[in-house]
């Protein structure tokens, strides 16, 4: 649709049109004459645009991109113009931002931040300086734990050297043991499809490097890596039930994909989200199970792959190859190696009893290593066609057990007349290691600091006081969140079992509230990629409707509208929205999450989107702002305590 032409516009067009009329007269009249008069008109033409530059009225209006086709979001608020602060924090935003330096720190330079890594506790220590740096208080790093014990990778390489050389793309799994010296070994495929298979096996792997899965089948692509939330998608969302949980991302066409899970509450699962690990298992939302946590990708073996591990591990196996579950093209989505016997259907991160592999008590197991899907696969149609291959590996890793806790980075904007009441935001700080963790997520890491200088930089004095938070632990089960909110806030406990008589019954729960429960306004998490924010899942809470829609207008124009009823989980809301608590995630677009970085070797600060992160650390420092300037607190949603 066409806007009205300014005023300034209508002007121009009027002193054209006359001087277009008037032109040939002059040109008409004797030669003497004529370039003096059009020296005459030229000069009053200047004068009339100049006064009108002078006198037309100021606007406040943003300007959007006519060409539909660009990354680009562009913004006119001017701190000189306007005292509203949204429109500063606008400015601020768009037009100051410092997001892509601070991301590129955290990843570029500190790299990728496995819990309990060293990396991670320097990137702990940056942040926290670096909020300091911008005006915020009490920043500290807060314990919780133990956890147990952190992983480095010091070397790494992978080749067959037998019968000819090709190099292999490959990452070792977090928290796998290295190798005492480099190891050159025969390479057997295990083409075993169930118990009754591995006889002929018994014997003959001791010292091998064993091809543990069958091949993938790989297809062509006939949809793009990347893409944004299309109208059908975000109606959808808007017409969700709050029983609704999303937990597929959207393709481009609309309609979910069926055969990945990025976004959405299956996306990570965090077990049974019992705020505290030492109450696992009474605190359980629709967040889903933690098998589901980064879908299919990089996820430890399944059942019938976790016999096989016990029984190489048994046999003397020297390290166990895998092909990455999904991606093609080098690329590979990784996460944790698995403990024989113990992790069942789900891995690592699975609802269990025994211990996992960061656990200190953790039984020894082999070394395994993740190929990209093409490598993987020729090295098994070689075999099978009796090549015999030989291949060299090098793999140095430490193990960090001198500080078995972690850490959460905590910093605060002070308040005022409302400063013991809280407003929440934040992001986890935790990656997987074969990337450097921009994406997932360092974006939102970035963002949300990012959000926090925006207002320290334009010196907004809000009522309760906003507090930061940058959650570790996150990939292993929300650790990090849950232990915070169960010091902090509260945590539910069973106080009567089940009715015996009834499958379907569930425990009473009693729901111990910590000081700070009732002082806790809400808390805003950012950690879906790149993508841009496209609106709010309200997690069932219809009363911030409202709210949240007037919250969002200022921002229409950069297409943040959607509001869903539904639920999503699997990242650091939920043990806040498990208790009760206001807890939101913001909707964002998916770019490319789910097809190639979340918990990829291409989850690199080279995938992120400048201006989709800039737009999404300004509508976060909107909200944080907002939130923190109501006269009442956030409304709850009524309590499901029994």
């Amino acid at each position: 649709m066409t806007q009205p032409l300014s005023s300034l516009r209508w002007a121009l067009l009027t002193v054209g049109i006359f001087t277009f009329l008037t032109l040939p007269n002059t040109f008409a009249q004797p030669a003497p004459n004529k370039l003096a008069e059009m020296e005459k008109q030229l000069e009053e033409l200047q004068k009339a645009v100049e006064n009108l530059r002078q006198n037309q009225p100021s606007t406040n209006a943003p300007e959007r991109d006519s060409s539909g086709l660009s990354n680009r979001v562009t913004g006119r608020f001017s701190s000189n113009r306007t005292n509203d602060p949204i429109a500063r924090i606008r400015e601020e935003g768009l037009e100051h931002s410092k997001v892509m330096e601070t991301l590129s720190y955290l990843t570029d330079v500190i790299g990728p931040r496995l819990t309990g890594s060293p990396n991670l506790k320097r990137a702990n220590e940056w942040t926290r300086g670096k909020l300091e740096d911008w005006g915020l208080t009490n920043a500290q790093l807060e314990a919780w734990g133990p956890f147990g014990r952190g992983w480095s990778l010091k070397r790494f390489s992978a080749q067959i050297v037998e019968p000819q050389a090709i190099p292999l793309i490959g990452f070792p799994k977090a928290w796998s043991p290295g190798l005492d010296q480099p190891l050159v070994a025969d390479v057997v495929y295990l083409d075993a499809k169930g118990d009754a298979d591995l006889g002929k096996y018994k014997g003959k792997l001791h010292g091998a490097i064993v091809l543990s899965s069958p091949p993938r089948e790989l297809k062509a692509h006939f949809e793009p890596l990347a893409n944004r939330m299309m109208e059908t998608n975000l109606l959808r969302l808007a017409n969700a039930s709050e029983a609704q949980t999303f937990t597929l991302p959207f393709s481009s066409a609309g309609a979910p994909e069926g055969g990945r899970i990025g976004i959405g509450a299956g996306r990570r699962g965090g077990g049974s989200n019992s705020v505290d690990g030492a109450r696992a298992g009474t605190n359980v939302t629709r967040s889903g199970s933690p098998e589901n946590r980064g879908g299919p990708r990089g996820r430890p073996l399944l059942q019938g792959q976790q016999r096989f591990l016990s029984f190489l591990a048994r046999e003397g196996a020297a390290l166990v190859v895998s092909p990455s579950s999904q991606g093609d093209g080098g690329t590979l989505f990784i996460s944790s190696a698995s403990v024989p016997g113990f992790e069942g259907r789900g891995g690592t991160n699975s609802a269990t009893n025994g211990p996992r592999v960061w656990s200190t008590n953790a039984p020894a197991i082999p070394p395994q290593i993740t190929l990209a899907a093409e490598d993987y696969n020729r090295l098994v149609r070689m075999i099978q066609q009796g090549e015999k291959l030989k291949m060299a590996v090098d793999l140095t890793v430490q193990f960090h057990d001198d500080d078995l806790m972690a850490y959460n980075t905590i910093a605060e904007i002070p308040g005022s007349d409302l400063r013991e009441e809280i407003v929440m935001l934040g992001a986890h700080m935790d990656s997987w290691h074969s990337g450097t963790g921009a994406t997932d997520n360092g974006a939102g890491v970035a963002a949300t600091m990012e959000a926090a200088r925006i207002l320290t930089a334009l010196k907004l004095q809000p009522r309760r006081t906003i507090r930061l938070a940058l959650w570790t632990g996150e990939e292993e089960g929300l650790m990090g969140s849950r232990a915070y909110v169960s010091n902090h806030f509260g945590f539910y406990t069973n106080v009567a079992k089940a009715d015996s008589a009834s499958t379907n019954s569930r425990p009473r729960r009693a729901l111990t509230r910590q000081p700070e429960y009732g002082r806790l306004s809400g808390y805003f998490n950012l950690d879906n990629g790149t993508g841009k924010i496209r609106g709010v899942y309200m997690q069932g809470n219809e009363a911030v409707r409202p709210l949240f829609r007037r919250w969002l207008r200022p921002f229409a124009d950069l297409e943040a509208e959607t509001l869903s009823l539904s639920n999503t989980g699997g990242t650091d809301h939920t043990p806040f929205d498990a208790i009760g608590l206001p807890g939101f995630q913001f909707i964002q677009d998916p770019i490319e999450y789910s097809s190639r970085t979340h918990h990829s070797n291409a989850d690199v600060f080279d995938r992120i989107q400048a201006d989709d992160l800039k737009q999404a650390a300004t509508i976060l420092a909107a909200f944080a702002y907002n939130a923190a300037m109501l006269d009442e607190k956030l409304p709850r949603k009524p309590s499901d305590e029994k």
